[in-house]
């Protein structure tokens, strides 16, 4: 018990757990990005390819902001089939993960961790 309690106080397991709380927090804030983007962006762009007479080359796709698509095909008949992903599913993924940030859930490691801590220090581990 006293081995985890030094541990848990040794300065480089601090900042060791210290830089995976901040990598997981840079992972959560880079994913929660991505599904505002898809939630709420703009498929401007991919309008103006689907109505555009000819496709842009290289260089022109890659400026177009296509990340609302998610698939695209050219049918043997002719034109552009064009999906998108899915805006009712980012709002509901956005949604659980405000819940939970909002519960202010971490993960069941961090909580085992917290709990262990807790009890070592005699502190009240239901908290």
């Amino acid at each position: 018990e006293r081995t985890a309690m030094k541990l848990l106080a040794d300065p480089e397991i601090k900042r060791r757990i210290a830089k995976l709380e901040n990598e997981r927090d840079a992972k959560l804030a880079e994913v929660t990005e991505g599904y505002r983007r898809l939630a709420f962006g703009s498929v401007a762009d991919a309008v103006k390819l689907i109505l555009s007479d000819e496709l842009p080359d290289g260089s022109e796709i890659e400026k177009l902001d296509l990340t609302m698509v998610s698939d695209i095909k050219r049918p043997k008949g002719g034109g552009l089939e064009v999906k998108f992903f899915d805006r009712l599913k980012a709002l509901d993924r956005l949604c659980e993960l405000s819940n939970a940030a909002s519960a202010g859930e971490n993960s069941d490691f961090l909580c085992a961790l917290d709990r262990s801590a807790r009890a070592l220090r005699g502190d009240d581990a239901s908290e």
